[in-house]
């Protein structure tokens, strides 16, 4: 393995708790929140449930961020949860977690975010559709690389513009990002502010919910309410992925626990209330009759302000995707430099940028990659298939901080411990299990690309 590259140039450390905290932030807060709103109020539960759903898949979110800050004790350096895997359970199951990552996860997350980018300006700007000709090709049945040519082609376009903006400098991709993040903040600040203060017509009773469903207690409750933190769940997800960016924060063993903490702790306020905001303003029987194909949060917009309200919304949430995206595309490109320079990747992954200090090759190999994802795949598939692979990954890494803790390995202060990553593994466990019996293609699909990580493991240990 050549380090030379990586002698001559590498990152620099020029991010503190503020902009690390926003990071966060602006990595969570995309489209979730505005479009679950709807088929959680499908599962039949009841206005509090829907609450608690929020709230607790917030409360899990947070244990996992325990859990992975107990870890990032361990070491300042990049990687994230590569790095973790690696600390914990040695070079085989980091690779085989990277490699899931590198190969499906992070890509998939980035084609998600960017189809759903070209999706909302479709829905205001109807975009052509250049290869609308050959829109039935498919691949196996269920790849239809040419349909929505438009909305693929501006979502094309946004990941290579942000890949660009993010290979000048970690410092300026920061206050680019501190700068999306706060004006997310400030508009769904707005808009809970305004919903709150709605006096308009009292919100039509929900009385024909399913009592078997709305009463606590029967198995259809339980199923519900799993179903609508599952929902709430692709609404928190992304946060781990700042910790890649560990070698560019200032004094990381401190400020990237307290980003995480803080940061997620924000994200589900704003998320609980934003949500009671929607039920403030409209009943759940009206939630309910909200098409799948709208946006729930584009109605109660309507409903409080007007065409002008609903303008202001997609405003907002084209600003809310485009910041997720920008997040995503920042922190990813990290760990595969960090395990480049472990020779467990392509030896260029490592380069960085003499100029901008940036891992240019790293970031550039990850726009290809997101780029062929969102050609190749479906909004649904991409999120289900990112969210059933983390939570397989939060189950090691629970179980890794309870015996590394236990060994005297971990000596800092884990908070939450031990509750926190023993609910996180019980929670992992029922959440793989369920995915797979209830979307077993999708699961085993998801399996597949990570096994095939098995071979590749191998040759690059044999080229080390």
């Amino acid at each position: 393995m050549n380090n030379k590259s990586s002698q001559q140039a590498s990152l620099k450390r020029t991010l503190g708790l503020f902009a690390s905290t926003l990071m966060v932030v602006g990595i969570v807060i995309g489209s979730g929140v505005f479009k679950k709103i709807v088929p959680m109020s499908q599962t039949g539960l009841g206005e509090t449930a829907i609450l608690m759903a929020w709230v607790l898949a917030g409360v899990i979110s947070l244990f996992a961020a325990f859990t992975v800050s107990a870890l990032a004790s361990l070491t300042e350096e990049s990687g994230g949860l590569y790095e973790y895997f690696r600390l914990a359970y040695g070079d085989f199951l980091a690779f085989i977690s990277g490699w899931a990552d590198f190969i499906i996860i992070s890509p998939a997350a980035i084609a998600a975010l960017a189809f759903l980018f070209g999706e909302i300006i479709n829905s205001f700007a109807p975009l052509p559709n250049p290869f609308d000709q050959w829109k039935d090709f498919s691949i196996g049945g269920f790849i239809f690389p040419f349909a929505n040519s438009g909305v693929k082609l501006a979502g094309i376009s946004v990941i290579i513009i942000l890949t660009a903006i993010n290979s000048l400098g970690s410092r300026e991709s920061g206050v680019f990002n501190s700068i999306i993040t706060t004006a997310k903040i400030l508009g769904i600040s707005v808009l809970i502010i305004v919903g709150l203060a709605y006096s308009g017509p009292e919100p039509e009773s929900s009385s024909n919910l399913i009592n078997s469903v709305a009463q606590p207690g029967g198995m259809l409750f339980y199923s519900a309410f799993f179903a609508a933190m599952l929902s709430a769940f692709w609404a928190y997800n992304g946060w781990e992925t700042a910790t890649n960016i560990s070698g560019e924060i200032i004094n990381p063993k401190r400020n990237l626990p307290l980003a995480l903490t803080i940061g997620l702790s924000l994200v589900a306020l704003i998320y609980t209330l934003l949500n009671y905001t929607y039920m403030n303003v409209l009943s759940l029987d009206q939630i309910r009759a909200i098409s799948p194909n709208q946006i729930g949060a584009f109605v109660v917009a309507e409903t409080l302000l007007g065409t002008f309200g609903k303008i202001l919304l997609i405003v907002l949430l084209v600003i809310c995707v485009f910041g997720a995206l920008n997040s995503n595309i920042v922190t990813a490109p990290r760990k595969f430099y960090r395990m480049a320079q472990q020779g467990y990747l392509f030896s260029h992954l490592q380069k960085v940028h003499p100029r901008f200090r940036t891992p240019h090759i790293s970031l550039n190999y990850m726009m290809v990659l997101g780029c062929i994802m969102l050609i190749s795949g479906s909004f649904d598939m991409l999120t289900n298939m990112v969210i059933f692979l983390n939570f397989v990954f939060y189950g090691f890494l629970a179980f890794a901080v309870l015996r590394l803790k236990r060994n005297g390995v971990i000596s800092a202060k884990v908070t939450g411990y031990p509750i926190a990553p023993f609910i996180l593994l019980l929670f992992s466990v029922a959440l793989t299990f369920n995915t797979i019996w209830v979307q077993p293609q999708q699961s085993f699909l998801g399996l597949i690309f990570v096994a095939s990580g098995v071979p590749v493991y191998f040759y690059f240990k044999k080229r080390r």
